[in-house]
């Protein structure tokens, strides 16, 4: 749809209004205006301009916290739907949430609920958030289903932020130690390789496969770009179908370390997002459906999935999480009771917050562990080189003694 600019008056105060609508027509920016008791003044399609770009502009979850919190504010304040939402696309910073936002206003405007206008934007509002709004506009508590949301996106983005903090580390420094092995290869190694030609000995076995290496990566350094960016699409399109993608999921929850930081964010994640969903009066069915697609994991997913096939056939949820064997004996057990005396959505709350708190002692134990296993892995390789380098050289001197 075409972009328009507009110019309006405010009839009582004489303020001068701008703005921009990505609408089909402009006699839908006229009607807008007239809607809200302003007098047009000038409406144009606004240029078309070529913008270079690596990306859509991405919208962060501090930014959807932010929109959530000062959104749930204005509605408990008593500010009418509309109003609150022009705010909020006025003063946040992102242009992306700012444009969705005041097209989120335009559906309202035209009759659509809420939640039905967030739907329209998946990239912004996903499932679950859409779900708890509709929840929240129909039991009349939409400021308190938005507070919920708030706090529920800034534990989850924490959670993330953790798991991904504990990859970084250990990124870096083995990025930090392929370049150093390559400069080693591509530049000290022929150094060496060259000295010994113009001795003409024979060289130890592990000189020979440190110079061979050198060898191949100057002399083939395209190829070995190629393989590996061939191996990083063929893994991609794998994991892309269903059984890539279980196939590579399983195996890393059952890898050491990392399967068990894994497991315990994929269990704080589903109890949170379930938990959150049933207090804020979301079908058990509904609930368990986003909680599967939000679940990070395939073996979670389709652990989730039969759990809600199950409950659609008049059994419990704990029977099929039990045998998907991803979720531990305790939290099998507490949901189990939380089914029983009805109270599954405190049971699940106080679920995520113990593995919250696990994730954290799982996140310091890889890193502990990963250390002393970097600094021996480093070690070998580098120290290797140079002692194959030196060994022809230690050759030499017995020779010479």
């Amino acid at each position: 749809m075409p972009m328009f600019e507009y110019t309006a008056k405010n009839a009582s105060t004489g303020q001068i209004m701008k703005g921009q609508m990505n609408v089909a027509s402009k006699d839908e920016v006229i009607k807008y205006i007239r809607n809200n008791r302003m007098l047009v003044v000038s409406v144009r399609e606004a240029p078309k301009q070529i913008k270079f770009s690596l990306g859509a502009a991405r919208i962060k979850t501090r930014d959807l916290v932010i929109f959530t919190r000062q959104f749930a504010t204005m509605i408990n304040a008593g500010l009418p739907l509309v109003q609150s939402l022009n705010i909020l696309a006025a003063q946040t910073e992102n242009k992306a949430l700012a444009d969705i936002t005041r097209s989120v206003v335009y559906d309202v405007e035209a009759g659509n609920t809420l939640a039905d206008a967030m739907a329209k934007h998946p990239k912004a509002f996903p499932d679950l958030f859409v779900n708890m709004v509709a929840a929240g506009e129909a039991g009349g508590i939409l400021d308190t289903i938005l507070l919920r949301l708030a706090t529920f996106l800034e534990k989850n983005d924490a959670l993330v932020r953790k798991v991904k903090g504990a990859m970084v580390y250990p990124g870096v420094i083995f990025s930090v130690a392929g370049i150093a092995v390559s400069v080693l290869l591509i530049f000290v190694i022929p150094t060496f390789q060259a000295m010994f030609a113009s001795v003409n000995m024979e060289l130890p076995l592990p000189t020979r496969i440190v110079i061979a290496a050198s060898e191949i990566l100057i002399g083939y350094w395209w190829l070995l770009i190629g393989i590996a960016v061939l191996g990083f699409f063929m893994f991609r399109q794998y994991y892309a179908t269903d059984q890539g993608r279980k196939q590579i999921d399983a195996a890393l929850l059952a890898s050491p370390v990392v399967g068990d930081l894994l497991r315990k964010s994929a269990v704080s994640r589903f109890t949170r997002t379930l938990g959150t969903l049933i207090s804020s009066g979301v079908s058990i069915l509904d609930g368990l459906e986003i909680t599967a697609k939000t679940a990070g994991n395939r073996v979670v997913h389709d652990a989730v999935m039969e759990s809600r096939q199950s409950i659609a056939g008049g059994e419990t949820i704990a029977a099929p999480l039990e045998k998907s064997r991803v979720f531990p004996p305790m939290v099998i057990s507490m949901i189990s009771v939380g089914e029983q005396t009805g109270g599954l959505d405190e049971m699940l709350s106080k679920i995520a917050d113990f593995y919250d708190e696990e994730v954290d002692v799982a996140v310091g134990a890889l890193l502990s562990l990963l250390e002393p296993i970097m600094i021996v892995v480093l070690g070998v390789i580098v120290g290797g080189m140079v002692v194959a380098m030196y060994l022809p050289i230690f050759d030499m001197m017995n020779a010479i003694q």
